[in-house]
């Protein structure tokens, strides 16, 4: 009985010097791997941001330079966003050229949609990128550059140019193509990029006019080596 309990209790020892240790390593490799992640993360951001305004159009930091989705909006336009959610500004010696608005179409065929839909300053549209979402594949998922060029036909597009009631996808009288077999996926983007444009119409005035961030450090302009490099 004595061997059992002895038996017992060192393999007791042996698993909780287990856990402790794996659990140490665990954390030393989140530690270590934190800044690789926020990095990937960033230019993962740097990319889709440039899709809309390519390098070299803007002079400021994009990343950075952002409103947050706060109390002064009408945060509905824009759908159920995050708490975080923010506005990017390209600007040109200070002088905001396009807004880049995150959006959430809340009447996927799945789920949410998540898009940037960048307007510039004269209200037009400088692109729209679906960033995020679980759209049927080989269907729905078109609305994604990487699968179609459907969200080209956005650019260029204003409130005045459709009119409004052509801001809809063909299948219900509107403008915009929808897919073979699917309706629902470009119906919900047509509506959310439609509201993304009422939102800038609504707020232009305080989008346009907002207080430039500078550049504060090194960390500064390696980020935006980031942004030229994420292109």
């Amino acid at each position: 009985m004595k061997e059992l309990f002895a038996s017992i209790r060192k393999n007791a020892i042996g698993l909780g010097l287990f856990a402790i240790v794996t659990a140490g390593a665990i954390a030393v490799a989140q530690v270590f791997t934190a800044d690789r992640i926020d990095h990937n993360r960033r230019a993962a951001e740097a990319r889709a941001l440039n899709d809309i305004v390519a390098v070299g159009s803007y002079d400021n930091d994009l990343l950075n330079d952002v409103i947050s989705v706060d109390s002064r909006f009408n945060q509905q336009l824009l759908g159920p966003l995050p708490e975080d959610a923010q506005i990017h500004l390209a600007r040109q010696q200070g002088e905001v050229k396009t807004v880049i608005l995150p959006v959430i179409a809340p009447d996927g065929y799945t789920t949410e949609i998540g898009i940037i839909v960048g307007v510039n300053r004269d209200g037009t549209i400088a692109g729209v990128r679906v960033v995020s979402h679980r759209e049927t594949p080989g269907l729905g998922d078109k609305v994604d550059i990487r699968k179609s060029k459907w969200v080209l036909d956005f650019n260029g597009k204003s409130l005045l140019n459709p009119k409004a009631d052509s801001w809809a996808v063909k299948k219900d009288g509107g403008e915009f193509d929808q897919f073979t077999g699917a309706t629902i996926t470009p119906r919900a983007v047509v509506r959310a990029v439609k509201k993304a444009l009422l939102f800038f119409n609504m707020h232009k005035d305080l989008l346009l006019t907002s207080r430039l961030v500078e550049p504060t450090s090194a960390a500064s302009t390696s980020l935006n080596n980031k942004e030229r490099d994420a292109k």
